[in-house]
């Protein structure tokens, strides 16, 4: 039998005595990180901290109306469907600081119809102006790299050479927000800097397929006022609609049918994705706008459980048909 050293005792004794110590010392710092821990949560006054809040950017006298106009050229379709509502000044007065939200989320061509067309934005933008705007803006937080999605799609070119100003986001444009009766967007990162000082929003989107919530239209383009991780949000498409629909009340929006993604949504990629379905929808209720974007779409606004959840709450009215709506 191996005989031990002399020494084994003392040195057990050493190693015992330093696993004490180390205990002792694990457990100090745990119980200190206990102390620190509060069981209770965040108290409801720091999860507010720096907040912002969205205002209500419709009008109430011009609640409830759609025009719809059917043609190839854009820039004659938005101005037949804005004059069916009293034209542009029905919504902008002179001196008004106006926001269009474009979808500007793919460096795509515009001929893909993944984004907010080019020409669409130009005249929208001239519009505004013609009624008085003191300044329009324009911006998106795009999914790819904002620059190159602003470039590409031909919409920073269509701003600026319309007199717009472009806000690609950055993180200091961003504030936290959260939105009453939500549950998904809470203590959430929103791109407020470009909705500071403006009195009317405007959104311009075009009517797509979209894989996850089987169309991207106007309530899904505020989307791209989000920032952070959220992507998150896609395990729950129909509700997170839902609040972008209670978090922004615009002024109007423009949804563009001309030519609808049918299929490989929301990003495209083949003109054999689109179809030619020449209407342009101008409405200051932005449910029933997307209802009638379902039947470009071939479906109906039961097809798009979004559409449903957005009416239950309140921020608009599924049956465009019991809008004051005009066809031209």
């Amino acid at each position: 039998m191996t005989s031990l050293p002399d020494n084994a005792g003392t040195t057990r004794r050493q190693f015992l005595a330093r696993c004490s110590k180390a205990g002792l010392g694990i457990a100090a710092v745990c119980g200190m990180g206990y102390g620190f821990y509060d069981v209770r949560g965040p108290k409801p006054e720091d999860r507010a901290t720096d907040l912002v809040s969205v205002p209500d950017f419709s009008i109430p006298s011009q609640a409830g109306k759609m025009a719809i106009a059917h043609g190839k050229d854009r820039a004659e379709t938005v101005n037949k469907a804005l004059s069916a509502l009293g034209g542009m000044e029905a919504f902008i007065q002179k001196g008004d600081h106006v926001l269009l939200k474009v979808n500007a989320a793919f460096a795509t061509p515009a001929v893909l119809s993944a984004t907010t067309h080019p020409q669409l934005l130009g005249e929208v933008v001239r519009l505004c102006f013609q009624a008085g705007a003191a300044s329009v803006r324009v911006t998106d937080n795009p999914i790819n790299d904002p620059a190159s999605c602003f470039a590409l799609t031909g919409i920073e070119a269509a701003a600026t050479a319309a007199g717009a100003l472009v806000y690609l986001p950055k993180d200091s444009y961003f504030k936290k927000i959260t939105v009453p009766g939500g549950t998904l967007i809470q203590n959430w990162p929103f791109l407020y800097e470009p909705f500071q000082g403006v009195g009317k929003v405007i959104g311009i989107s075009p009517v797509k397929d979209h894989h996850r919530s089987g169309a991207s239209m106007s309530i899904k383009n505020w989307y791209g006022v989000l920032g952070g991780r959220r992507n998150v949000f896609h395990q729950d498409i129909h509700n997170i609609i839902k609040e972008l629909a209670i978090m922004i009340k615009p002024t109007l929006v423009i949804l563009d049918g001309t030519m609808t993604m049918m299929t490989n949504g929301p990003t495209g990629g083949s003109l054999s994705d689109l179809k030619q379905t020449d209407t342009m929808i101008v409405s200051t209720d932005q449910v029933a706008a997307d209802a009638y974007g379902a039947t470009l779409l071939g479906k109906t606004a039961a097809d798009f459980p979004f559409i449903g959840k957005a009416q239950e709450v309140g921020a608009g009215q599924a049956d465009y048909h019991s809008l004051k709506l005009i066809q031209t």
